[in-house]
């Protein structure tokens, strides 16, 4: 028996894939509760990480340390950056994570882990500095959903975009459409381990507007786990 993996920060990004989980199984490893089910005929390990980068990494760990993955699916809430042409509720899918801090501050501004010299992972002769590419085979398990869905490079930040010259700055650096706080890490660990890895974000707001008045973090939740829901062949109540 091998799982399919399906990792977000908070509750809130999972609770409605969980709900439907059949079979479900708590256990604790490393003091983090993994959720073991089905889910229409697939083997499900579900897993709340926490914020950050640290957490993100040690979560994905734990679980392809402890069980046989064969994949991973990394879902939850991202910003949006002003060119993408996402809006709130929209769905985004990763076609790259980038971690956007990583690198050097010289006095011509930020370089990346190359400057260094020192790669992240290295298999054979492929080196990874600071950017995964995630696999897009898994994409095709997507079906028809209502809400538009956008393909893109994704940003794992440590700090999140309070500014629109910031937002712009990440957006035009790495051509990106939206960021995140985990992406990277979980993506960086599957790259050492050879699993394949799918991110989705529903995207709950604009990055570089901090007006949390203007944030819609449950419709961006509902929307990313419905998609998922719908990939693996299951009917939300909602639908």
């Amino acid at each position: 028996m091998k799982f399919l993996a399906i990792l977000s920060s908070m509750p809130l990004e999972s609770e409605m894939v969980l709900a439907h989980l059949k079979n479900v199984h708590a256990i604790e490893i490393a003091g983090k509760t993994v959720y073991k089910g089905k889910l229409s005929g697939h083997d499900i390990l579900m897993l709340n990480t926490g914020i950050g980068k640290v957490n993100a990494a040690h979560s994905a760990t734990c679980l392809i340390e402890n069980y046989p993955v064969k994949g991973l699916i990394n879902i939850g809430v991202g910003g949006a950056y002003p060119g993408s042409g996402l809006k709130i509720g929209d769905i985004a899918i990763a076609s790259k994570e980038i971690y956007g801090d990583e690198g050097v501050i010289t006095s011509k501004g930020w370089e990346s882990l190359k400057k260094i010299g020192i790669p992240l992972v290295s298999h054979g002769k492929k080196k990874y500095f600071n950017e995964f590419l995630l696999d897009n085979k898994l994409v095709k398990l997507i079906t028809h959903h209502p809400s538009p869905i956008t393909k893109g490079n994704f940003i794992t930040v440590s700090a999140t975009t309070g500014t629109r010259k910031r937002a712009i700055e990440l957006e035009k650096r790495f051509d990106a459409i939206c960021e995140n706080m985990e992406g990277a890490a979980i993506a960086q660990i599957c790259t050492i381990y050879k699993i394949p890895m799918l991110e989705i974000r529903g995207i709950s707001n604009i990055a570089g507007e901090r007006d949390k008045r203007k944030w819609n973090l449950d419709i961006a939740s509902q929307n990313c786990q419905k998609l998922v829901l719908k990939m693996l062949c299951l009917k939300t109540e909602n639908d």
